[in-house]
């Protein structure tokens, strides 16, 4: 329904990885900054990763995540991904996958225009 979707969510135990999938096949991908945020309970949402539509741009991280996390994009596929490693117990939260036009990359919520339902990721053991 939306113009972005995300999949790969679920439960997993620390120190597994997931890969996450959001797809926007309605957008004109290329132009749009493609981001990721989460919700963990009773917290606000929070960035997570980002990575921009210009090709020579490295991806943005939260400090939380970096060096755990992936962020990357398929354009062909108009498809981006999140590949979680080493996942510990405070990475639980529904993540969102977001789309916005901006000249450079922003990590405000409010700076995106396109939104996904959420998937869940679970980590516990």
């Amino acid at each position: 329904q939306g113009k972005v979707r995300e999949s790969g969510g679920g439960q997993v135990q620390p120190g597994d990885s997931l890969r996450l999938s959001c797809a926007a096949p309605e957008l004109t991908f290329s132009m749009y900054v493609m981001a990721w945020f989460r919700q963990a309970p009773g917290r606000e949402r929070e960035f997570v990763a980002a990575v921009s539509w210009k090709v020579t741009e490295s991806p943005t991280y939260a400090e939380s995540v970096r060096g755990r996390f992936t962020i990357s994009r398929d354009n062909a596929k108009k498809t981006m991904f999140l590949q979680m490693d080493g996942l510990l117990p405070e990475d639980t939260a529904v993540y969102s996958c977001a789309a916005g036009r901006m000249v450079n990359v922003r990590t405000g919520p409010q700076d995106y225009e396109h939104w996904g339902q959420g998937t869940q990721v679970t980590v516990s053991s």
